[in-house]
């Protein structure tokens, strides 16, 4: 990882935790290569999951250091999440790497389970944000004193304002729960509005990372991420789809893209996944 607030507290004992992959002006790039090799050495492979806000002398500083070390045994993710909806897809990768998955089927699988992490903030601005279609009559409202709007950056993006008369976000038909983590605005909205309406099981408080203000071009939010909370869904999930092997360094994966030297699979050969499994969670959470 390369922030450590972006390293979500285990929910079990069993999860391990995440190395940091510090930003060049922390660390020399001798030191930074000493230690990728390190975790090479205990671990056998590593991946890499970094966010794509991330400063292009950081991501620079990764390549530089796969480069030199000339190994295929390093996998970079470049996740286009926002911060917290990216701390969640890690904690969920590492309680994967537990399980009989190999690395190449662990690094694919970031791809995957991104599109079943709803993430989006509550904000009193979209007057700087620029990483979600905001239109030019919201950016006029926005600068009306108390307004609010409720932004989806993912699966797909979406921008209301809110209001009495608003439609919710539209959220996930599978059972989640919501990590929600407030910056300098006090508003309960997520909580009080947005959670009953996406009928999430259980509320979870976090730390701000400290790039979302930048992320959302305002400090005055409050930034939550739903998810799926079950290992075992994660893992069934994962298991129903087909896995190939990368045609360029024999890696197993899943999807249509490697995870370790992201070479796409020929159009003929991709596969979609199924949906059983959630609409196994779905009915089960119905039942219950």
């Amino acid at each position: 990882m390369t922030s450590a607030d972006l390293v979500l507290p285990p929910t079990d004992q069993q999860t391990p935790t995440a190395a940091l992959l510090q930003a060049p002006e922390a660390q020399t790039m001798e030191h930074a290569i000493g230690d990728m090799h390190l975790l090479l050495e205990q671990h056998g492979y590593v991946i890499a999951v970094y966010p794509s806000s991330i400063q292009p002398a950081h991501e620079r500083r990764l390549f530089g250091i796969r480069s030199v070390l000339e190994s295929d045994r390093i996998a970079l993710v470049k996740v286009d999440l926002p911060p917290l909806g990216v701390a969640v897809l890690v904690r969920q990768l590492r309680q994967l790497s537990l399980s009989d998955f190999s690395p190449g089927v662990v690094a694919s699988a970031a791809r995957l389970l991104s599109h079943y992490i709803y993430a989006g903030a509550l904000l009193h601005s979209v007057a700087k944000l620029d990483r979600v279609a905001v239109s030019l009559k919201s950016h006029a409202k926005s600068w009306v004193p108390g307004s609010q709007f409720a932004v989806l950056a993912g699966p797909e993006s979406q921008l209301i304002k809110v209001g009495p008369a608003a439609e919710p976000l539209t959220g996930p038909e599978f059972g989640t729960h919501l990590l929600v983590a407030k910056g300098q605005s006090q508003s309960d909205w997520v909580q009080e509005t947005l959670a009953p309406a996406w009928k999430v099981q259980a509320i979870h408080d976090a730390t701000l990372p400290g790039e979302s203000s930048r992320w959302w071009g305002t400090g005055k939010l409050v930034e939550f991420a739903a998810y799926l909370p079950d290992i075992s869904v994660l893992y069934q999930l994962v298991s129903s789809v087909r896995r190939e092997k990368c045609h360029w360094c024999e890696m197993e994966l899943i999807g249509d893209r490697c995870g370790f030297c992201s070479s796409p699979l020929a159009s003929a050969e991709n596969r979609s996944y199924s949906t059983g499994v959630l609409h196994q969670e779905v009915n089960a959470s119905a039942a219950s």
